[in-house]
């Protein structure tokens, strides 16, 4: 079930089951987030993480629990799914009447792509690409913003710089954020929470304290470094 979320709870999940035939992807889960907060979402692959997305997103009808979201959710994917024979314009407006138009090309304007309005997709680089991904979430004002590995694709520069957009779209739109991702420095430099799924289940859920920009040699950072990894199963720490 979903439905309009109260106040400034933006999505609030309470045991929310899912099962694909005998394997159970998620196994009775709870989570509240908050308009404004960027939730980072941490799991090896198979545990669910774009599962809880897909429910979110009304792609997947969750087998039990409850599930209320506010109402303008959209997503951004690793893949930018842009329709090639339509020009950027044109895809950030897509399903959206010609009314949306100067909104979409703010949206460009916010993303740095102002001039590529009508430039075609397969012009466009990665980075690109994904920035009118982008443009075409922030044009229908989100509530909630799902981002399912956005950056994975990029190379190394270009995911740090989409990095700091993301965070600075997020600060300025402030929309309840869920972002899936493999990379812990990923998750610790854009979150204010880092949630990880293993099991079916919530291994951890922590608040993430320190201000931004965030220094990852800092003693706090690394700390929490290893904590996650651990708890992912890559190192092993006493302390967690």
């Amino acid at each position: 079930m979903t439905g309009e979320g109260r106040g400034d709870l933006a999505v609030r999940i309470r045991g929310l089951r899912k099962s694909y035939g005998a394997k159970t992807v998620l196994g009775g889960i709870d989570l509240d987030v908050h308009r404004g907060e960027f939730v980072a979402l941490l799991g090896p692959s198979g545990t669910g993480k774009t599962t809880l997305l897909r429910v979110l997103a009304g792609l997947e009808r969750p087998d039990a629990g409850t599930v209320l979201t506010a109402p303008r959710r959209t997503a951004v994917y690793q893949e930018p799914r842009l329709v090639h024979a339509r020009r950027v314009l044109a895809n950030v407006t897509l399903g959206l009447p010609r009314s949306a138009r100067p909104a979409a090309r703010e949206a460009l304007r916010e993303v740095g792509l102002d001039g590529y309005e009508r430039a075609r997709p397969a012009t466009l680089s990665g980075g690109e690409a994904q920035r009118v991904a982008l443009a075409r979430a922030l044009v229908r004002d989100p509530q909630v913003l799902l981002l399912d590995e956005p950056f994975a694709a990029l190379d190394a520069l270009t995911r740090l710089r989409m990095q700091d957009l993301v965070a600075e779209l997020c600060a300025r739109h402030r929309p309840a954020v869920l972002l899936v991702t493999h990379d812990v420095d990923e998750a610790l430099r854009l979150a204010d929470r880092v949630a990880v799924l293993s099991g079916g289940a919530f291994a951890a859920d922590r608040a993430i304290g320190r201000p931004r920009p965030r220094d990852r040699d800092d003693p706090a950072a690394a700390a929490d470094r290893r904590s996650f990894l651990a708890h992912l199963g890559v190192i092993s720490d006493p302390a967690t």
